[in-house]
């Protein structure tokens, strides 16, 4: 279909998008079968300081906030042990845009640990978990220029940024992404573009319900599509729904419900190429089988060790519960690993000593070697 023609999807009724689910569920099952996969990982907020201010955001902290912190390699080794002893296999690392950058008191606390960016001691806390443990690093670190990119490659499996929304209006005065430098759609772009050039396996996705149009988001999949056209390196989309939280700029706006969130991941999944993973976090909505119909085939990361720093009053769903309800709807809940099958047989997309680690720590088709739950 043409933009024009996903455009006027904008405003349709229950048996409208009842069509677009069978249809993005045909492509699912064709390319993906009957597995819906999940990643058992811990969670490593590295910093809660950010040189942006989101206008939804609970998790960033300013620096003279007594809660705003930088993890020390003792509290980094503390929670990687917990994770190697509940069988986890994947290490995230999320952390603030560069607040050194911006704050004077966050420099001179990564200044402490003997650092003057916080990307480097990023690459020393995922080379740390390589020689520690057997996890496997995954960086989510906002957006990355070339030098950095080719700095985390070497001790990052994968990497991630949400695109979120390529839309300039958000970045006006009382919009969600204002005072937000890293949030410049040409910035994120940039990124998607970059780690594609260095055949880095990439997660990226959407924010819906933050004040952007359908146009927006129709706009932002095919721009995440071209890239994935261009260069074959995006593995997964994720498509997460806003959620208000007291004490933010965007306490009182209204969320997207769940026929906003049915409709985008349909769309998701028809205008993507088949071969990208679509995702939709499901401790932010109880309706699973609603989300299977619209065609996801994967749930994302899931801990039995560390919250959801970014949503932290939703909790992970029990994993034996989410197998259950994924096998009432005909399909089996399969643990992966950070980087999907396909990306282990490609070469250039993983550091030979990090190829070693996925392959040990997989099965024969690229999925993660059984575990209890």
């Amino acid at each position: 279909m043409s933009k024009k023609e996903w455009l006027t999807l904008e405003k349709i009724n229950d048996e409208v998008i009842q069509q677009l689910c069978d249809e993005a569920g045909k492509v699912r099952d064709t390319h993906w079968g009957k597995n819906i996969t999940y990643s058992r990982k811990v969670f490593l907020p590295l910093t809660n300081m950010c040189r942006d201010e989101c206008g939804y955001c609970t998790f960033v902290e300013h620096p003279d906030s007594p809660r705003a912190n930088i993890m020390s390699l003792n509290d980094v080794s503390d929670t990687l042990r917990r994770g190697e002893q509940l069988d986890c296999k994947e290490a995230l690392f999320s952390l603030g845009e560069k607040p050194e950058q911006r704050y004077g008191k966050a420099a001179s606390m990564l200044g402490k640990l003997g650092y003057s960016r916080m990307v480097d001691y990023l690459r020393d806390a995922c080379e740390f978990t390589l020689k520690e443990t057997r996890l496997i690093p995954h960086v989510n670190c906002g957006t990355l220029n070339e030098s950095e990119i080719r700095l985390l490659k070497p001790v990052a499996a994968s990497m991630g940024m949400m695109l979120e929304s390529l839309s300039l209006d958000l970045m006006k005065k009382g919009s969600a992404h204002h005072r937000c430098p890293d949030k410049t759609p040409k910035l994120r772009m940039q990124t998607l573009e970059l780690t594609g050039k260095h055949q880095v396996p990439f997660t990226t996705g959407l924010l819906i319900g933050i004040g952007e149009t359908w146009a927006d988001r129709i706009q932002a999949l095919q721009a995440i599509n071209r890239i994935h056209l261009q260069y074959g390196h995006i593995q997964e989309v994720i498509i997460q729904n806003f959620r208000a939280k007291p004490g933010t700029l965007m306490a009182n706006h209204s969320e997207p419900d769940l026929h906003e969130m049915v409709k985008t991941l349909a769309v998701a999944r028809l205008i993507l190429d088949p071969s990208i993973s679509i995702q939709a976090p499901p401790n932010l909505h109880e309706r699973h089988a609603v989300y299977i119909q619209s065609g996801i085939n994967d749930w994302g990361g899931i801990s039995p060790v560390t919250q959801d720093f970014i949503n932290p009053e939703c909790a992970w769903p029990d994993l034996q519960k989410l197998s259950q309800s994924t096998a009432e709807h005909g399909y089996q809940l399969r643990e992966r690993l950070t980087v999907y099958p396909s990306y282990l047989r490609r070469a250039g997309y993983v550091s030979p000593a990090l190829g070693q680690r996925l392959i040990a720590r997989s099965d024969e088709s690229g999925l993660a070697r059984v575990s209890s739950f």
